[in-house]
């Protein structure tokens, strides 16, 4: 019996054509959901419709599959669809205030469009503009920070390396500007609004963030900084609410019936659990500090929402 979704195997394709190292029939059946003996016939049926692929020898005997480069031709040319995608996130990284990656998802789509034949850049180009006008995001306004280029530059150097920074740093609460703090850069965080930087404080001798905008010079030290062993940046974001610190505590909102419909399309925690009541209301529950925040958020929901805050301590 062959395997004869044509759309998986020619993506199965594209991934023996990306990858150096080949593709294993394990890595088939983890990325397509499928069992040991469609993954076999998967291979095979590209195999066939491919003669031209190699057969790798791995560690413990175990076999790969991947094409020599430049193999597929055209058939590895971005659809419609993936570049649209690419404009976007270049788009909302530019509305962030992230510059620097806008600038660079923006030059690798121009490369890669440049390699398309003229007729169909001249074809793609009309559908781009059309498809990215209907979804908005290039034109949606909204503020955010202003961050010096050569600010996200000297971090993002900094978290690649792995090293500490010196930075004079002008705190928002305060306008207060501390001169040479050392720090060690562990992310930064963007989203609408305010962008923060997540670094170790020698100071402060723990993690803290720090406002993008509130930089005013950084210098790259020799020193390694290492992160806290253990430290899962994911984890870390899941005990706040927004980018405010403090003790965890239990959460309870409840939207009344008029708005549940309305809250329950969005995911206001990522551990958030949610049950319907029989008068139609929703009630969201989680744990996380930021309650000043969570607050501020509300507010838009006016006299629809009540909220608990039960510390455990």
């Amino acid at each position: 019996m062959r395997y004869a979704r044509q759309e998986d195997l020619q993506k199965l394709a594209l991934r023996m054509q990306g990858s150096a190292e080949g593709v294993s029939l394990a890595e088939i059946e983890r990325e397509f959901d499928v069992s040991r003996r469609t993954a076999e016939r998967m291979r095979d049926a590209v195999r066939n419709a491919y003669p031209q692929i190699e057969e790798l020898s791995g560690e413990n005997g175990r076999k790969y599959w991947r094409f020599p480069p430049g193999s597929l031709g055209r058939m590895v040319e971005p659809t419609l669809d993936e570049l649209t995608s690419g404009h976007r996130a270049a788009a909302i990284a530019r509305r962030e205030g992230d510059e620097t990656t806008a600038e660079a998802l923006e030059h690798l789509l121009a490369k890669v469009q440049a390699m398309f034949r003229e007729d169909r850049r001249r074809l793609m180009a009309a559908d781009l503009e059309a498809q990215l006008m209907a979804d908005g995001v290039a034109f949606r306004p909204g503020p955010r920070e202003k961050i010096a280029p050569e600010i996200l530059s000297a971090l993002r150097e900094a978290i690649l390396a792995g090293v500490m920074i010196s930075a004079d740093h002008r705190a928002r609460s305060t306008t207060k500007l501390s001169r040479n703090a050392r720090l060690g850069p562990i992310a930064m965080l963007f989203g609408q609004g305010r962008q923060y930087l997540l670094a170790w404080s020698e100071y402060q001798d723990d993690l803290r963030l720090f406002a993008l905008a509130g930089f005013e010079r950084i210098s790259l030290e020799a020193d390694v900084y290492e992160r806290p062993d253990g430290f899962d940046l994911q984890e870390w974001l899941s005990e706040s609410f927004g980018i405010w610190r403090e003790e965890p505590q239990d959460v309870e909102w409840r939207f009344l019936p008029a708005v549940a419909d309305e809250a329950a399309g969005y995911l206001f925690h990522p551990r958030q659990q949610t049950a319907r009541l029989e008068d139609g209301s929703l009630i969201v529950r989680f744990r996380a500090g930021g309650r000043q925040e969570m607050e501020w958020y509300l507010a838009r929901w006016g006299d629809q929402v009540e909220a608990r805050f039960m510390s455990t301590s």
